[in-house]
Parts: C-alpha cells; structure tokens; sequence
C-alpha cells in the first residue's frame, strides 16, 4: 500500500525519571527534512533520534517533539549552572547600556538551555526510554500515513479508470473519424476541374491520414495505466516521484492527441484526459 506524506502521532512513556511523551508530525516535501525539538535532558541523542526516523520515513518535512516531565524526587534535585547564569547575566549587564529597555527577568534567565540541570538522571537509559517511545509513535505513524494513502490510491484510481474510458472511446472513433476524413478529402478533389491521378491521389491520402494517426499514443496511454495500476498495487517504498515522473508521460501524449485531432470529438477527449492527469497529479504531490 502507498503511504501519504500527512500525517500525525503521539504517545507517552513512564520512565523513572518522569514521563516522557512525543509528538511526530508531517507535511509534504520533496525530500526527508526532519526538526527536533527535544530537552536538555536528550540534546545528546539526536543524531540517533534522527537516524532512528530516516530508517522508517523516506520524505516529507518532520517534526519530532520530545518532552520530559520530571518526577517530583527528580525535579527536586534541579541544580543552576552558577557559572553559566553569572556569564549570561554579566553579558545582560553590558548590553543594557546599548539597550535601555532590556528588561531580563531572573526566570528568563533560567530557561536559557544548560542553565538548569536535572541531577540523577540517567542519560543513556532516558535515551533507551525515548528511543522504544520513537518506535510506537512510528508505528502509529506510518499506520496513519498508509490509511491516508489507501484514501489517496483510491481517488487515483478511480481517474484512471476515467482515462482508460476515454482511451476506449477514441479507439471506437477513430475508423469512424478516417472514413469521414476519407469523404471529405475525396468531395474537395472532386471539385477540382482538371482530374488528378487516382494512384498519386491515394498516396497523398494515405501519407495524410498517417499524420493523424492516434493509435501509437492510444497505446502508450493503456501501457501507463497499466504501470500506474502495478505501483498502486505494490508495497510501501516511497513511489511519489516515480508516479510524477510517469504523470509527465500521460500529459505528454494526451498533448499529442489533441495536437493531431480533426475531431471536435477527440480534441474533447484530450481536453478531458489533461483534467484527469491535472487530477491525479495533485494527489501524487501527497504520497511518499
């Protein structure tokens, strides 16, 4: 099944050093840029948190947030970084001459990272706690985005269904739109006042009707669908970019197909074949 780009999930974790909850959600992009907003507690895992994710999500724009609420016993064993809140106050001191209207308050001051720091926690178990935590947030992820996609193959399709009609309809046009281009041309030679050559007259209809001919696109057309069906029906590797590539060939001989029409019929059809492919391009845009 193909997995959509949007998505959303969260969850919590007990661990002893407080509860641990996260939230992971996802909008579309064209490559994987992940953004992690994590405690102080976690700043060290993030290259592994980040790996952690790349393993299982191969695009779209990804927030992680990973927050720690502490345990009473824990959260009484806070200590300042005394030398770090003297830096940053001293720094504060300096600048007011420059900005009179610098106001810093003393809690401002302690929500500067590292300035606070929560003694007695463990920082490679709080790591092995946030990573399992990852793991079911991910599964309830990628289950969200492969439900949202199940919605998005459906819509697409149902359009290419819509365009294989249309591909049988100008099919069973076509020897009628040649016969009456056969008619036409033979009635405007006929008004000529000197006869021309029946074998050099049939030759030039020919080589004409050979210029309109649609059915080399007709079945580049069936040959898509069909590989636009064999990868909705595969499984869940990111398919996004190989549909719009294979979007840019449905829109190639769609454009063809107008191009040579002499058929208000078949230049509807290719009308009609360009708003099912716009369709179904927008809908690809969310996929993975």
């Amino acid at each position: 099944m193909i997995r959509s780009m949007t998505a959303y999930a969260a969850g919590e974790r007990a661990t002893e050093w407080g509860v641990l909850s996260a939230e992971l959600r996802a909008v579309n992009h064209r490559f994987l840029d992940l953004g992690l907003r994590l405690p102080d507690e976690l700043r060290s895992a993030e290259s592994v948190l980040r790996e952690r994710i790349s393993s299982r999500v191969a695009r779209g724009k990804l927030d992680l947030v990973l927050r720690l609420r502490a345990q009473p016993a824990v959260a009484e064993q806070l200590q300042v970084d005394e030398a770090l809140l003297a830096r940053l106050s001293e720094l504060a001191a300096r600048l007011q001459s420059r900005f009179p209207q610098l106001q810093v308050a003393f809690t401002e001051l302690l929500q500067f990272p590292g300035v606070l720091q929560s003694q007695g926690v463990d920082g490679e178990g709080l790591q092995r706690e946030a990573l399992a935590l990852l793991d079911t947030v991910l599964d309830d992820f990628s289950a969200a985005r492969e439900r949202e996609g199940g919605k998005l193959a459906a819509a697409i399709t149902e359009r290419a269904d819509a365009i294989a009609r249309i591909v049988a309809e100008v099919r069973t046009l076509l020897p009628l739109i040649r016969a009456a281009q056969r008619q036409k041309l033979e009635a405007r030679l006929a008004e000529l006042a000197q006869p021309a050559d029946p074998g050099r007259l049939e030759q030039e209809l020919v080589l004409w009707l050979q210029k309109l001919d649609v059915d080399e696109e007709l079945d580049r057309l069936d040959s898509h669908l069909d590989e636009l069906r064999r990868i909705l029906r595969g499984g869940p590797a990111p398919v996004g970019r190989r549909l719009d590539f294979l979007l840019q060939e449905f829109n190639r001989e769609a454009n063809t197909l107008g191009s040579k029409s002499v058929d208000a019929r078949t230049s509807a059809a290719a009308v009609e074949l360009k708003v099912l492919i716009d369709q179904i391009r927008e809908q690809i845009q969310n996929i993975e």
